[in-house]
């Protein structure tokens, strides 16, 4: 789980002695500030800076779930444990993708340009502004992080998610098991554009009308109905999610939007209907499905299903293939430091280079040891006359 969209890279980092995971330590004048090397991934580190920082974001969002005192003091601890792990995960995950040669920059930068558009930014400096505003960090390390979840993501799915398969007569099976999970009220699910008219005079009002007419028409030729919200409606939340409301009941709804579409089939589009909500706008709504009384059929909640007998075969496979990525890395942890994702029998113990002793070869021991032409980079040439030096510093 993530306690914030982004994180920050450390540019300044340096090995120091270690002090145990969070606790105080004595700060050092400000010309010899120096961050923690607590994990070494395949070349990559992770910095007790960065740890601290997932702490804070871990408490600031157990404080949204309302945890406070030794409740808060009890989940966090319980939950630091993870930290670690999540971190070599994403480090895994990242440097598997650009061994796999994963390719996502076409899809960031249109993600990028959504984000754009939704903020209805223009100008390039005052987006990239904006940005920093809304994600605490700067906009090349938020694109960075934005890159690094589109790898992960894909890794993920060609991986492991595409690999979990399910036979129909597996899914039919739980179905029958557990109809008291299935049974419904009747409800319908919408999605909406909301085109604002507040403050507009009779022009301005004339082209919100036609742009939302236009949106109507473009809906019913087959336009992705999301893409059109995330794009078009001023109604920023929903928006991002591509105008999807919450499931609407008999009685949820004004009764003039719900009756624009209660008895409506799936798919359905509304004309752009007048509305004083948010100091008035035009409001298009979308019936994505009509949820009837009583047990649902098989067909309509297939997915749920299958998305119930998913998640827990998700969550081991998942597990069971970052253990893999981990058993063939190169690891070292620093002690008093964990990682709770830690493979089996894998050592991870941590070696400081400037302890390393060298260790004295003489020329007979090289000579015995010929054939490993690696030793010493070179292969003694016969009738040297080679003094008994050579050093090799090694584990």
């Amino acid at each position: 789980m993530r306690y914030s969209n982004f994180r920050l890279s450390l540019l300044l980092v340096c090995a120091v002695t270690p002090t145990g995971l969070f606790s105080q330590a004595t700060v050092p004048s400000q010309a010899t500030v120096m961050d923690e090397i607590v994990c070494k991934v395949n070349g990559e580190i992770v910095t007790r800076t960065e740890l601290e920082k997932d702490r804070r974001d871990l408490e600031a969002y157990l404080r949204q779930q309302g945890l406070r005192g030794e409740k808060l003091d009890e989940a966090v601890k319980t939950q630091m444990a993870d930290l670690l792990r999540q971190r070599i995960d994403d480090l895994l995950l990242v440097q598997k993708a650009k061994e796999m040669d994963v390719k996502v920059d076409t899809e960031l930068n249109k993600q990028i340009a959504a984000i754009q558009s939704r903020s209805k930014i223009a100008d390039p400096d005052k987006f990239q502004a904006y940005i920093r505003e809304k994600s605490g960090t700067s906009y090349e390390d938020f694109r960075g992080e934005l890159k690094n979840q589109m790898l992960r993501d894909r890794v993920i799915s060609d991986e492991v998610g595409r690999k979990i398969q399910f036979k129909r007569e597996e899914l039919e099976a739980y179905y029958n098991a557990h109809q008291d999970e299935f049974q419904r009220d009747e409800r319908v699910s919408l999605s909406h554009i909301f085109i604002s008219t507040a403050g507009l005079d009779a022009t301005g009002l004339a082209a919100a009308e036609k742009k939302a007419r236009d949106l109507v028409a473009r809906a019913n030729k087959g336009e992705n109905f999301a893409e059109l919200a995330t794009q078009n409606s001023d109604h920023a939340a929903t928006a991002e999610q591509g105008g999807a409301l919450p499931p609407m009941s008999k009685g949820d709804m004004d009764p003039v939007l719900e009756g624009a579409v209660w008895d409506k089939a799936r798919g359905f589009v509304t004309d752009p209907i007048r509305t004083g909500a948010d100091g008035g706008g035009l409001e298009i709504l979308r019936v994505n499905e009509h949820q009837k009384a009583g047990l649902a059929s098989f067909e309509e909640v297939q997915n749920e299903v299958q998305n119930k007998l998913f998640t827990p075969r998700y969550k081991q496979a998942m597990r069971a293939y970052l253990t893999k990525l981990r058993e063939s890395a190169f690891l070292e942890i620093k002690p008093g430091y964990d990682d709770s994702g830690a493979a089996p029998n894998k050592d991870t113990s941590w070696v400081n280079p400037a302890d390393l002793k060298p260790e004295t070869i003489n020329k007979a021991e090289v000579l015995a040891q010929s054939h490993r032409k690696h030793i010493l980079g070179f292969i003694p040439v016969p009738g040297t006359n080679t003094a008994n030096t050579g050093t090799s510093s090694s584990r």
